[in-house]
């Protein structure tokens, strides 16, 4: 008994450690960091998730996220100060308007364009490979032929 009082007691112990140390203003700095591109030039990472220790980028780019957040500024006010600082390279997504626009729906329509591609292909060639036919066979040249056939196999079986 005493052995589960002290296992219920490190649970709610460690649940405690971890509601405390997930706080929302680090999740919405974390959420920040991922929407600015990491510039230092030897990653393609986010701001968040640059692998570097010391990265002489993502690391300055942290603290003013956490400094921006602690003065009080919201989300849409911190990323407008990094565009105006580094411009829309700092982005790690375009923004969906304008010509960036384009970069979003151009896909679909290679998508659409490439099986429609596909599809007059197959329309155009699916019915080419059979045999063309001509006019219909006179009753009389068939006869014939058979006729010569017959002929033909009864000489071959003697």
């Amino acid at each position: 008994m005493r052995q589960w009082k002290s296992s219920l007691l490190l649970l709610v112990l460690a649940a405690a450690s971890l509601a405390q140390t997930s706080s929302s203003e680090k999740s919405l700095a974390y959420r920040i960091g991922d929407k600015l591109a990491c510039l230092c030039g030897s990653c393609n990472n986010t701001v968040a998730n640059c692998p570097m220790l010391e990265c002489h980028f993502s690391r300055p780019a942290k603290d003013r996220i956490a400094r921006e957040l602690a003065a009080g500024k919201s989300e849409k006010e911190i990323l407008a100060g990094f565009k105006r600082d580094y411009g829309l390279q700092i982005m790690a997504s375009p923004p969906a308007e304008g010509f960036n626009l384009l970069g979003y729906v151009m896909p679909f329509f290679a998508i659409a364009f490439g099986l429609m591609v596909v599809w007059m292909f197959i329309k155009r060639f699916r019915g080419g490979l059979a045999a063309e036919t001509g006019p219909p066979a006179d009753d009389a040249a068939l006869a014939q032929y058979r006729e010569q056939i017959e002929k033909d196999t009864t000489k071959l079986d003697q």
